[in-house]
């Protein structure tokens, strides 16, 4: 069985992956990784990245329905939204529009 350390570096490297302008979900993530079913556990992996020195994209990681649920984590309440923004992704409320038209998936690479 995978540590969580080693599942939480193969999350750093998929989301490093997320082009600019695109985003995925913390599911579509977890299911790639052959964990369908622990989304929480890539928000997990996620939060610890404000710890990282490296530059993880986290920004480009919502929620299924395009909500900016990690939001909070981002310092600023505008912040992941204004990084969002600045690639050309439309936000209202809080959430993505025409999520389709942005969604990245790993698997269809």
């Amino acid at each position: 069985m995978p540590t969580q350390d080693n599942f939480f570096e193969r999350v750093y490297e998929v989301v490093k992956q997320i082009p600019y302008g695109k985003v995925t979900t913390y599911g579509i993530i977890a299911e790639f990784l052959g964990s369908k079913g622990s989304a929480r556990m890539v928000g997990w992996a996620l939060n610890s990245t404000k710890y990282n020195l490296e530059n993880i994209p986290a920004h480009r990681v919502v929620n299924r329905q395009g909500l900016l649920t990690g939001k909070r984590h981002f310092g600023g309440n505008d912040t992941m939204k204004n990084l969002l923004e600045s690639e050309g992704i439309l936000i209202e409320n809080d959430k993505i529009t025409n999520m389709e038209s942005y969604l990245w998936n790993p698997s269809a690479r």
